[in-house]
């Protein structure tokens, strides 16, 4: 059971936006990882996001499985060997002002020595019956190195992360 939360950093994008959020030197003092966000993406037109997320600046080894639900539908999907996970569809401009999608992402034993797994979870509204997406997410990053940085970009898109969007990264000390 998890005894400690304690915020690393905290990172808020500000005016004109940011085209990644990255937490970099990460101590290896804690047993797990939480980071909490809370997005938008600078896009103008109403199509969904997904966030792209690496560790430690490496770019292979990726796996997920990924289920959701949006409206009146709900899907399933599954990706292995890619450049990195990609974490939930997110509000854009075009979506419900003001409003930003929240996820989390749990990195359990993440400065050990074995292959690092990965839960995520999220959400987006838009203040229609169609748009709201839950997500859940369950990820593989097959290597053994600790993690030290986490990178959060917008997945090939030229938009960047939208003012005000957050996202903080918590330790946890298990005793």
């Amino acid at each position: 059971m998890a005894t400690t939360y304690e915020a690393i950093a905290t990172v808020t994008v500000g005016s004109g936006g940011a085209a990644n959020i990255e937490f970099t030197s990460i101590p290896g003092t804690y047993t797990d990882l939480v980071v909490k966000t809370s997005l938008r993406n600078a896009d103008p037109t109403d199509q969904r996001w997904n966030v792209k997320i690496t560790f430690n600046g490496n770019g292979s080894n990726y796996s997920e499985r990924l289920l959701f639900g949006g409206g009146s539908s709900a899907g399933s999907d599954s990706r292995s060997n890619q450049a990195s996970f990609l974490f939930f569809y997110g509000c854009m401009n075009g979506n419900t002002a003001s409003t930003f999608s929240n996820g989390e992402f749990y990195i359990p034993n993440y400065a050990s020595a074995n292959n690092k797994s990965v839960s995520f979870d999220s959400v987006t509204e838009n203040n229609s019956t169609t748009d709201q997406i839950l997500a859940l997410n369950a990820g593989l990053w097959a290597n053994s190195a600790a993690i030290t940085s986490i990178k959060l970009e917008v997945n090939g898109g030229t938009y960047n992360i939208s003012q005000h969007s957050t996202a903080t990264l918590y330790g946890i000390k298990n005793s």
